[in-house]
């Protein structure tokens, strides 16, 4: 099935839920789209709440709906009518009145139901063959915190019941990684009630958090990048220049001090541009590459949080480059090759789409042009598929859009190479060019985007089986008795001093066997067994979370393979000990 046509499947399953919901609730329904992966529907049930307990009263309802074949028919009403017939439902009576602006609009029966919509629809409910309610929610009537409270639930369908059972399947092995549950489990991080959105990392879950950014930071010395150190809150006359302000404020947390107006920083590009013009600059200079991991405020709805994936407080490997027209193509060339670099040490694949002038753009149409030739000459160079999402791009500049799959074959957009003539002309950025001033071009840059969010990503895609590099529990060692105890400290402090994780049990009440169990299931990569051989030789028998046995190393060695790991970041150093 085509994204198109599931779309398409999707919207109307949404108005086989909506039946539903009117039949068992009678609340006010609102609005019901389908999304990403399957669909929901918004309804208002004044001071009521839905409980997962209803859900499968409702998944009976609607094998009802699909016996009868109902048709979708479209119906072709004017906006009076349309008034009269919703008016005990306030919600629907606002969207007639606010988004619809021509005598007549279009609306879709099925059953008893009718609802506001533009369509298309299946012929009728029988082509659903396989339906299931997923999960509930609360939310704000079209996001607003200041709104009414409303009731949302969600639900997923298919034109076959073997797609159903396949997607369930799919679903218990995206629970078993659910980054929350390992997150819990592993002792990576965990989120508190006094500060939502914002998360607590553990020493371990630490680990993983400065590794990541330390590869980062690394690649950056390689690739001519500088770090830069910017401030957390700004006055919002700074906003207010960048346009952010009067777009975005709602999404800031601000705050008043001495009479004036200030915010946390929701992003880093508007600090940046103050660093470019602190002081006059030459064409010799460009390209300026700036890089900050400052940390980041987002006022989400507290509704919208969830896990690492949806924070109010993150970092972001957040780069800025500016440079001149001319050398927009290397520069992309020069992201591309990194944001490679770093999926491939990850073990992701991942798509490439530009996107270029929509209708509302800033600037020139020329500029535009010669700025997309580049962004499709650095595609072409780069040697990579890519595609084409016309009318796509954002009204600052056309962008190259990557999407990563990762282990259970998700998509995620976590990248971002953006092209910004808007910023220079806000902030009225000039460089030398040896005649004249010239106005400098800025690419947004991310190749993490959210830490958070990629933490995330890894440890879904992982299953909590981190690579050596990145691991939070790199070694253990085991002793065979306890008079082996004392030679297992050794072990684990020569490791740990050589810079690498390295533990020992010493639990007295744990066999040796259920040691090695029990830190296999912990996942440790490696496990040192040591006993009265080993104390002798200086020396311990190497074995793997998968049980693989590699036999005996002594320390040194052991730790020269460890360098090698770490330089070489593979994904399976276990198998390749």
């Amino acid at each position: 099935m085509c994204a198109l046509a599931q779309q398409v499947f999707w919207h109307s399953s949404a108005h086989m839920l909506g039946e539903a919901m009117e039949r068992v609730y009678g609340g006010c329904l609102c609005y019901g789209p389908p999304i990403e992966s399957g669909f929901y529907y918004d309804m208002f049930y004044d001071g009521k709440s839905v409980s997962s307990e209803d859900f499968s009263c409702l998944d009976s309802v609607v094998k009802g709906i699909m016996k009868e074949k109902q048709p979708f028919e479209r119906l072709e009403m004017r906006k009076e009518d349309l008034l009269e017939m919703f008016k005990y439902n306030p919600f629907k009576l606002r969207i007639l009145q606010e988004k619809v602006t021509t005598p007549t609009t279009t609306a879709y029966r099925c059953g008893p139901l009718i609802d506001l919509c533009r369509g298309p629809h299946v012929r009728h409910t029988g082509k659903v063959k396989a339906f299931v309610v997923t999960k509930n929610s609360s939310t704000y009537w079209e996001g607003k915190a200041e709104a009414e409270s409303l009731q949302r639930i969600y639900g997923i369908s298919f034109p076959d019941a073997k797609q159903l059972k396949e997607w369930q399947k799919f679903q218990e092995e995206a629970a078993k990684r659910d980054h929350r549950k390992i997150g819990r489990e592993q002792e990576l991080f965990f989120f508190h009630e006094l500060s939502p959105g914002s998360c607590f990392f553990l020493p371990r879950g630490a680990h993983i958090y400065n590794t990541v950014m330390n590869f980062i930071k690394a690649e950056y010395w390689e690739r001519g990048f500088q770090e830069v150190i910017t401030p957390n809150i700004y006055n919002s006359k700074l906003w207010e220049m960048s346009g952010h302000w009067q777009h975005y404020s709602e999404h800031m947390f601000s705050f008043e001090v001495e009479k004036e107006r200030f915010a946390l920083k929701p992003m880093n590009c508007p600090g940046h541009c103050l660093m470019f013009d602190h002081r006059p600059r030459s064409w010799r200079e460009l390209p300026i590459r700036m890089a900050d991991f400052g940390v980041l405020h987002r006022n989400e709805l507290s509704g919208a949080l969830s896990g690492l994936t949806r924070v109010r407080r993150f970092q972001q490997d957040d780069g800025h480059i500016f440079c001149t027209q001319d050398q927009i193509k290397e520069e992309i060339r020069g992201c591309l090759n990194f944001l490679k670099k770093v999926y491939a040490t990850f073990g992701y694949s991942f798509t490439l789409f530009l996107s270029t002038r929509p209708d509302k753009y800033l600037g020139e149409v020329h500029v535009w042009e010669d700025a997309e030739k580049q962004l499709e000459e650095s595609l072409d160079a780069f040697g990579w598929p890519w595609k084409l999402n016309p009318g796509d791009g954002a009204f600052y500049g056309p962008k190259i859009d990557i999407t990563i799959m990762d282990a259970l074959k998700r998509p995620h957009q976590c990248a971002t190479i953006q092209l910004d003539f808007q910023l220079p002309e806000r902030f009225n950025l000039q460089y030398d060019s040896g005649e004249e001033k010239k106005r400098p071009v800025i690419i947004h840059r991310a190749i993490l985007g959210s830490v958070e969010r990629m933490i995330a990503i890894l440890t879904e895609s992982y299953g909590g089986k981190w690579p050596f590099w990145l691991s939070p529990r790199q070694s253990i060692v085991v002793p065979v008795g306890p008079q082996f105890d004392e030679y297992a400290q050794t072990v684990a402090k020569q490791v740990h001093d050589a810079g690498f994780l390295c533990e020992a049990d010493l639990d007295l009440g744990t066999t040796m066997n259920k040691k090695i169990r029990n830190a296999q299931l912990a996942q440790y990569n490696f496990i040192f067994v040591v006993g009265e051989k080993e104390k002798t030789n200086h020396s311990a028998n190497v074995r793997t979370r998968d049980n693989k046995v590699h036999g005996e190393y002594s320390i040194p060695d052991i730790i020269n393979k460890f360098s090698v790991m770490t330089q070489e970041k593979s994904l399976h150093s276990e198998e390749n000990f």
